[in-house]
């Protein structure tokens, strides 16, 4: 059965549905940032979301609308980090069990905090084997609902509720973005962003942002459809590593992202750094891409109201240390 991306509707009601457990988190700017790009850059803070990311919104909607009796048994999910610490806080609250697939290689704060909400982390080789077979064949086994990282309606919806959130807060300001840019990995978190955007505030111009090397949404965009990675690189943007945009994402992207965009894991860091001393927040690398290639110069910026996503914070204290350092 094809699924049927979100509607607008859907999003404001993934928005109500999660109100009671998220966080309305800030939009923030920084002059030393303004004058650096000749513009204005507003910056979406999901690194103080639930667990520091925006994933705990597409887990929590997709969760609390799975039936009693389908949850019984627990949900079952595969995760580099940030979306298994949402589903993870998300079953929690729902008292619910729940079963994470990460890699063997993830950062260990991220497989800590995933079994700090409760949940049991099954590890597997990233390189010689499939995430997606082993959470399916997990879930068949366990008879427990699979909770997709991005290629689902109502993963999208819940991510969607970030864009609602930086139209509300921009309308008070009495301001509109021309430029928006977003962390890219499936697709979920922009493709929920922008079809919000693309209804009501058609005006914007929306940018995905990738590591380079990782860079598989802009490659398809300029084809027109589905491409892949297929050579292997380390990245330091571990969030980020989709090889495949979704199916899903995709054909929901490829209508309304302006263009997709990638930057190197040094812009990255050096974004790391610049969010740190000039607003003392603290972003993860694959949260700080989109920040990344606006101070970079991938896109005009100047004379011109920007915002960038940071999509989390869940970043390993040596490797944070390291980039503040200028390691």
């Amino acid at each position: 059965m094809r699924l049927m991306p979100p509607t607008v509707d859907k999003i404001k009601k993934a928005a109500k549905r999660i109100e009671p457990y998220s966080v309305l988190t800030p939009l923030v700017e920084s002059p030393v940032l303004n004058q650096k790009i000749e513009g204005r850059l507003l910056l979406k803070l999901e690194t103080l979301q639930r667990t520091n990311s925006f994933k705990f919104r597409g887990a929590f909607n997709a969760i609390s609308q799975i039936s009693t009796d389908k949850l019984k048994n627990g949900v079952v999910a595969y995760s580099s980090g940030n979306h298994a610490q949402g589903v993870a806080a998300a079953a929690q609250i729902m008292g619910i069990p729940a079963a994470i697939v990460m890699p063997r290689d993830a950062p260990l704060n991220k497989i800590l905090n995933t079994k700090n909400y409760g949940a049991e982390v099954i590890t597997y080789d990233r390189y010689n084997e499939s995430r997606e077979a082993l959470g399916n064949q997990i879930a068949v086994d366990r008879k427990s609902a699979l909770i997709k990282p991005y290629d689902d309606p109502d993963i999208i919806a819940g991510q969607g509720t970030v864009g609602i959130e930086i139209l509300s807060q921009t309308m008070k300001l009495g301001i509109a973005i021309d430029n928006l840019l977003v962390p890219c990995g499936g697709g979920g978190l922009i493709s929920g962003i922008a079809t919000v955007f693309s209804k009501l505030s058609p005006n914007t111009s929306i940018f995905s942002v990738e590591p380079a090397h990782y860079d598989d949404t802009a490659r398809s965009l300029k084809r027109g459809r589905r491409v892949s990675i297929t050579e292997h690189k380390f990245s330091v943007c571990d969030s980020l590593l989709a090889e495949t945009p979704g199916e899903l994402t995709f054909s929901i992207n490829r209508h309304i992202v302006r263009d997709g965009l990638a930057v190197t894991d040094r812009e990255a860091k050096e974004a790391v750094r610049d969010a740190f001393n000039y607003l003392r927040v603290v972003i993860e690398p694959g949260g700080a891409v989109a920040l990344a290639a606006t101070l970079t110069g991938k896109i005009d910026t100047s004379n011109k109201i920007n915002c960038v996503v940071c999509s989390g914070s869940n970043i390993d204290k040596t490797l944070f240390t390291n980039i503040i350092n200028g390691e």
